[in-house]
């Protein structure tokens, strides 16, 4: 689920991992894209953070899974800029089997607003906290808009979108280096990522140490480099 403006995608990052590709037809395509923006904990530079400036704070939810408004929620009534990634599961309501679309991860959110207004929030919220910098004391994790929004804009160029946690990222998913040629992700390159079992293959789009996602492109869009 987002709330977020339109942004345009540009400028990823190459990883150099390559394997030998195995479907021609139909293929979705995998990228791990990180930043150069980034420092080796994969967000800003702290030099980068203001309390005046709108940015995507990394946030943590310590609500319970079935409660009955997680942060998120709470974002969206207040009309805040927020992502989270949902996925569908099948719960047990009141004793019924029902399809819930729910966090992909309960204690993980991003939202875009200035730090001194979300400041106020989580003083007035104690299962609400920000996710810290490791080894840096009190500095927030904050991910670059434009890294941001090109995620955002990956995630809703398909309908079902297969979240991964970073550490669910192994070499054996990845194939060839490709370069997509028109459509939404026009101009995106990266590694073909292939799953066993599967004839698809998947665009790894990738917010480091935090979160990634698979999407699907057609194969006119492919180029093998």
């Amino acid at each position: 689920m987002c709330f977020s403006k339109s942004q345009t995608l540009a400028g990823f990052r190459e990883l150099p991992f390559a394997q030998q590709a195995v479907d021609n037809r139909h293929l979705t395509i995998s990228f791990l894209v990180r930043s150069n923006q980034y420092n080796k904990v994969g967000v800003m530079d702290i030099t980068q953070l203001t309390t005046d400036e709108r940015q995507w704070f990394v946030m943590r939810d310590l609500k319970r899974r079935n409660a009955k408004q997680p942060a998120y929620l709470m974002f969206k009534d207040k009309g805040m800029e927020f992502f989270t990634p949902m996925v569908h599961k099948l719960l047990t309501i009141h004793g019924k089997r029902e399809d819930r679309e729910v966090p992909f991860m309960q204690d993980l959110l991003f939202v875009k607003e200035t730090k001194e207004k979300l400041d106020i929030i989580v003083e007035a919220i104690p299962t609400l906290q920000y996710r810290y910098k490791l080894g840096v004391q009190h500095t927030p994790i904050v991910v670059r808009n434009t890294d941001m929004e090109r995620f955002i804009k990956a995630v809703e160029a398909t309908e079902n979108p297969k979240y991964y946690r970073p550490e669910e990222i192994t070499p054996d998913m990845l194939n060839r280096k490709i370069r997509i040629i028109g459509g939404q992700l026009d101009g995106y390159t990266g590694t073909l990522v292939t799953t066993r079992g599967s004839k698809t293959k998947r665009l790894l789009v990738e917010l480091p140490l935090l979160l990634a996602a698979a999407v699907e492109v057609n194969m006119e869009y492919i180029q093998l480099i």
